[in-house]
């Protein structure tokens, strides 16, 4: 595969990264010898993905099968203002049989409490509603994390139920109609 400029989704602060297939493998197998594309222009300093792998257990496999569901997995976050990639977001894959899909993120510590997770779920939430066979964003939540339950009560999700996850425990489940979201979220 021929390495590409990495397609970016831009806010008012961030861009968030598409890393290509090649470097999301090369991420989680080597993560050490990983090296940023050619001209990024961006830094990893706080090697997000690097020292934790996150999402990248559950996502290459599904890459490694199907090259074109990439879209739907990690971006680096990165602030704009300094160039650093300060966390990491993902779809868990694509839309299921009824349009659903569901998001989740990690933003660095020091990054906390600015915004940057509101922001980076707004954007990608933006872009997915433009994907055609999208109907109904998901976010799940452990009952316990304060901020990210505040984060998704400001958005306006609605509350279904509670699941249980293999790694997590029990996490809250909430949904909004990409309609909806549209309706509240359009530019």
């Amino acid at each position: 595969m021929n390495r590409q400029e990495p397609e970016y989704i831009g806010t008012e602060r961030l861009d968030l990264y598409l890393i290509s297939p090649e470097d999301l493998i090369q991420l989680f197998e080597d993560p050490e010898n990983m090296q940023l594309p050619d001209g990024a222009p961006y830094k990893n300093s706080y090697r997000v993905l690097v020292d934790e792998s996150g999402p990248l257990q559950w996502r290459v496999p599904h890459v490694k099968r199907d090259v074109t569901l990439n879209k739907w997995f990690i971006r680096f976050v990165v602030l704009r203002e300094i160039q650093e990639v300060i966390g990491s977001i993902s779809f868990h894959g694509q839309p299921d049989e009824n349009g659903m899909i569901e998001i989740g993120l990690g933003i660095e510590e020091p990054f906390h409490n600015k915004g940057f997770a509101t922001e980076a779920l707004l954007g990608m939430w933006r872009w997915v509603c433009t994907q055609p066979g999208v109907q109904t964003l998901r976010y799940t939540v452990s009952p316990d994390n304060a901020p990210s339950q505040k984060i998704i009560a400001n958005f306006g999700f609605t509350h279904k139920g509670v699941q249980i996850d293999e790694e997590d425990g029990p996490e809250d489940i909430y949904e909004m109609s990409v309609e909806e979201f549209r309706n509240r979220y359009s530019n």
